[in-house]
């Protein structure tokens, strides 16, 4: 789905990413690569497919835009060391010709040693790229002409049927002063947020982005 932010021109993808298109860059959230892995390790079995389902997805992406840069919004990596470490290493030699950029994010703790080894360009607390100000938190104080793009918040909002049941959808979320993404973990939860009057939510349902409506 294509919109317009801050005067620029955006594409939203299914699979909980951002393509700028005038700069070439693909925004991605959250990804906690490792996370099933730690799990794993510490005894809490989760299934491969779910470390399957998001490299799958990442190579798609990469594949299709051909982006010149990518940008990670932080939590790359869930938690200490592992072997999907090498893995990432691997993949990002396979683009050689896209530049990987990483914002720090709460779960980004390896050692520095190892951000340099895959050739990440490091930026804390945020990168700033007119218009937008991209950083993994969001921001409480907004600097003047910018646009800041977080994550973190793995943004969703609550659905509710005629029976009263509920459903948590993940969205990207376009406010007045700032835009939410979502996470691209496969194995991630969801934060509700609650829009205001005039904010642009866009649903995430299976292979289909969807415009929330007023109310929902």
């Amino acid at each position: 789905m294509n919109v317009k932010v801050a005067g620029e021109d955006l594409e939203l993808h299914v699979f909980k990413s951002v393509y700028w298109k005038r700069q070439r860059a693909l925004w991605i959230a959250d990804l906690h690569l490792g996370k099933a892995s730690h799990f794993n390790r510490a005894g809490i079995a989760v299934p491969e497919a779910v470390t399957d389902e998001n490299w799958q997805r990442l190579y798609h992406l990469l594949d299709h835009y051909h982006p010149r840069d990518v940008l990670f919004l932080g939590d790359l990596f869930h938690s200490a060391y592992n072997v999907e470490w090498d893995i990432l290493g691997r993949f990002l030699k396979a683009f050689p010709h896209t530049r990987f950029h990483l914002i720090m994010g709460n779960h980004d703790i390896l050692d520095d040693e190892h951000y340099q080894q895959l050739g990440l360009l490091i930026h804390e607390p945020y990168l700033e790229w007119k218009p937008f100000l991209f950083s993994h938190y969001p921001l409480d104080d907004v600097p003047a002409d910018w646009y800041p793009v977080c994550g973190h918040i793995h943004p969703a909002v609550r659905l509710r049927g005629m029976a009263y049941q509920g459903l948590r959808v993940p969205c990207f979320y376009f406010g007045e002063q700032q835009a939410v993404m979502p996470a691209f973990g496969a194995f991630t939860g969801t934060g509700v947020i609650r829009p205001r009057r005039g904010d642009q939510i866009y649903l995430i349902a299976e292979d289909e982005i969807i415009p929330a409506e007023e109310g929902e």
